[in-house]
């Protein structure tokens, strides 16, 4: 005779393993807050930065991809608009601080991003991924003619600065640590916004949208609300890089960097947190040791070749695998 189900036992074993689970990610977080806190002095901190700058540009396109289903190919507008904006502003105004810079291009970056959900939003599929990258032609373009950006020749000598007018940035190492910071914040943003109510609704729409239509919500307004913050973080990460490298290139607002971004994101992981900055790692440091080599003309072929094999046989990404991995062999 079976044994009546003991309710309470089963939402303490449901409890036990929900604890156990965010003691784990608790642990493995303050192991990567440790490795992140001590790299510079092992590693070249400009290196890193470029590393979490291109971690958090990804992290803002995964939002919008990974875990809300929109296949963008215009995001490099939004990395360019915060990194020539900020540019401009730094080098044309002596009196504007470093941080006023890097907020006003991120404003910028954001209303683009604004701009562009009410022109592709209430597009699906090809059509929505075609719409933003024809969108994203035109802001290269107009990179490319306008004066104030030095057109092919990009923006050059942008100030560091000081922050809050008391830390020096022109210090590597203390450009790090608020580069460090900011990226903490902006992944920790992310969590919380997948993690709610709200970030559900966006996996519902990725999902089966008809069905997310079919239950009252609205669709359009959630899809445009993470288009618009996937665009603000993008330019937050475009302006950032251009005050670390005191650079603002034209290659940001190429279709290239688009492709790159989504790159990272497949081989990552899509649909993890943790993916698009491990993917971000990963072709960062590949693209830097194969130009350092024999290999540097083949760059784009074996990055296409990676992109090529990563979405034919490890669809879900370094991270993806590995939790796979961990959940079929130790439940």
């Amino acid at each position: 005779m079976n044994q009546p189900v003991n309710q309470t036992e089963i939402k303490r074993a449901i409890l036990e393993q929900q604890t156990a689970d965010a003691r784990k990610k608790m642990i493995l977080n303050g192991v990567l807050l440790a490795i992140l806190l001590v790299a510079p002095f092992v590693m070249y901190p400009v290196f890193l930065m470029k590393i979490l700058c291109f971690a958090l540009f990804a992290v803002a396109f995964n939002l919008l991809f990974g875990f809300t289903g929109l296949l963008s190919f215009g995001h490099a507008a939004f990395l360019a608009a915060g990194g020539y904006t900020t540019g401009y502003l730094l080098s044309n105004f002596p009196g504007l601080t470093t941080e006023m810079g890097i907020v006003a291009g991120t404003l910028v970056a954001t209303l683009l991003g604004l701009a562009f959900a009410v022109l592709s939003i209430r597009r699906q599929g090809i059509y929505f991924a075609m719409v933003t990258l024809a969108l994203s032609q035109l802001v290269f373009f107009f990179f490319v003619q306008s004066e104030f950006t030095g057109g092919e020749d990009g923006m050059h000598g942008i100030p560091r600065g000081q922050l809050f007018g008391v830390v020096n940035l022109e210090s590597n190492l203390n450009m790090y640590y608020f580069v460090l910071a900011v990226f903490i914040a902006c992944y920790i943003l992310v969590q919380r916004i997948v993690s709610s109510p709200y970030g559900q609704v966006l996996r519902s729409i990725k999902q089966n949208e008809a069905r997310a239509v079919s239950l009252g919500y609205n669709v359009n307004r959630y899809k445009m609300l993470a288009f618009v913050i996937s665009a603000a973080l993008a330019g937050l990460a475009g302006s950032m890089k251009s005050v670390v490298f005191q650079l603002a290139s034209l290659n940001d607002a190429h279709w290239h960097m688009s492709g790159e971004v989504i790159l990272m994101t497949l081989v990552g992981g899509m649909g993890t947190l943790l993916g698009p900055v491990v993917g971000a790692t990963f072709v960062v440091n590949i693209e830097y040791q194969l130009s350092q080599g024999p290999l540097r003309d083949w760059v784009d072929f074996i990055l296409g070749g990676i992109f090529i094999l990563t979405v034919l046989a490890f669809r879900s990404g370094i991270v993806g695998e590995i939790q796979k991995f961990m959940k079929k062999n130790l439940g």
